[in-house]
C-alpha cells in the first residue's frame, strides 16, 4: 500500500495517515462550521485535506505543523498562502493560551480542529483541557475507540480515567464515524469526529484537579480492584462510606460527581496532615 499522497509521503515517526475522502471532509467542516471572524486553528493540517475547505469560508487561519516540508508547503500554498499563520511547532509543547491571547480578542476564543496522529492524541487532548478557558469548541478526527471512550458513561466497559476527565472539562459528542479508506496510507483502526465544549462553569466543585486526575488514575489502573484496594494509601473505608459510596464498588461504575467527592476528600486529608 502507498504511503505517497500528493507527492508527500507519510511518516510514521509523525504519525501521519492523509485524508482524502471528499464526502467525509465535507461533512467535517460542516460539523466544524467555520465562519470569517473567528480564531480558527488548526492542529496538523498535513496536505490541506480540511485546511483548504475551511480557507474557502473563513479569512484568516492559524494552522500548527510540526513537518518542517509540510510546513514549507503550506507556506507556498497558491491560493491561501496569504490567509494562513503557520506555527512550526510540535502541538504538545505550544502554550495555547498564549496563541489565544496574540489573536484579536474581538474574535473570540480559539476554535481548535484537526486530523489529530493518534499516538499522540490523548496527551495532546489533556495538555489542551489545561488550556480550556481559551478555547470555545475543539472538533477532532480521533481513533474510534478514543471517542467511545470519550464520550462513555458510567457502568461502560468503555468508560475510564480519560472519560472522566475529558467530561470534567467538556460536553462530548461524537459527530461521525470514518472508515480507514478515507485515508492515505489507511490506518489499521477505525477513525470518528468528535465535538469537545468546554464547559463555562467545571459540573462539579473540586478542590484540586490534580488531585481528582490522581484519584482517577489510582482507581482505574487497576480496573478490577474495588475503591477500598485502589484507594487504601489515600481513605478509609468510612472515610469513603461517610461519603455515600460503597468502597466495595470498583470506579467504572462511579459518576463524576463522586470521583469529585473522593477526591475532595484527598485534599482534606492532606491538608490535616501538613496542618
Amino acid at each position: 500500500m502507498s504511503k505517497t499522497h500528493l507527492g508527500h509521503t507519510a511518516r510514521k515517526r509523525f504519525g501521519q495517515n492523509f485524508l482524502h475522502d471528499e464526502y467525509v471532509i465535507g461533512n467535517i467542516v460542516a460539523a466544524i462550521a467555520p465562519k470569517p471572524g473567528q480564531n480558527l486553528l488548526e492542529i496538523g493540517p498535513g496536505l490541506g485535506a480540511l485546511t483548504d475547505p475551511v480557507c474557502e469560508e473563513v479569512d484568516a487561519l492559524t494552522v500548527v505543523e510540526l513537518d518542517r516540508d509540510l510546513a514549507k508547503r503550506l507556506r507556498h500554498h497558491p491560493f491561501h498562502g496569504q490567509k494562513l499563520s503557520i506555527i512550526e511547532q510540535d502541538a504538545l509543547t505550544l502554550d495555547f493560551s498564549q496563541v489565544a491571547q496574540s489573536l484579536p480578542a474581538e474574535r473570540g476564543k480559539l476554535r481548535v480542529f484537526g486530523n489529530l496522529p493518534y499516538n499522540i492524541s490523548t496527551p495532546l487532548m489533556f495538555h489542551l483541557f489545561s488550556h480550556a478557558k481559551h478555547i470555545a469548541d475543539m472538533h477532532f478526527m480521533l481513533q474510534k475507540e478514543v471517542v467511545t471512550r470519550l464520550a462513555a458513561g458510567p457502568g461502560s466497559k468503555h468508560y475510564g480515567r480519560l472519560s472522566v476527565m475529558a467530561q470534567y472539562y467538556c460536553a462530548i459528542t461524537p459527530v461521525l464515524q470514518v472508515p480507514p479508506g478515507a485515508f492515505k496510507p489507511p490506518p489499521k483502526v477505525d477513525s470518528a469526529v468528535v465535538r469537545l465544549i468546554p464547559h463555562a462553569t467545571p459540573p462539579v466543585d473540586v478542590e484540586s484537579v490534580e488531585l481528582l486526575e490522581s484519584v482517577c488514575a489510582k482507581v482505574f489502573n487497576q480496573r478490577r480492584k474495588t475503591l477500598r484496594n485502589g484507594l487504601k494509601e489515600l481513605l478509609t473505608d468510612t472515610q469513603i462510606s461517610d461519603l455515600g459510596i460503597d468502597p466495595g464498588v470498583r470506579a467504572e461504575v462511579l459518576p463524576l460527581s463522586d470521583f469529585a467527592k473522593l477526591a475532595n476528600a484527598v485534599a482534606r486529608n492532606t491538608a490535616q496532615e501538613e496542618g
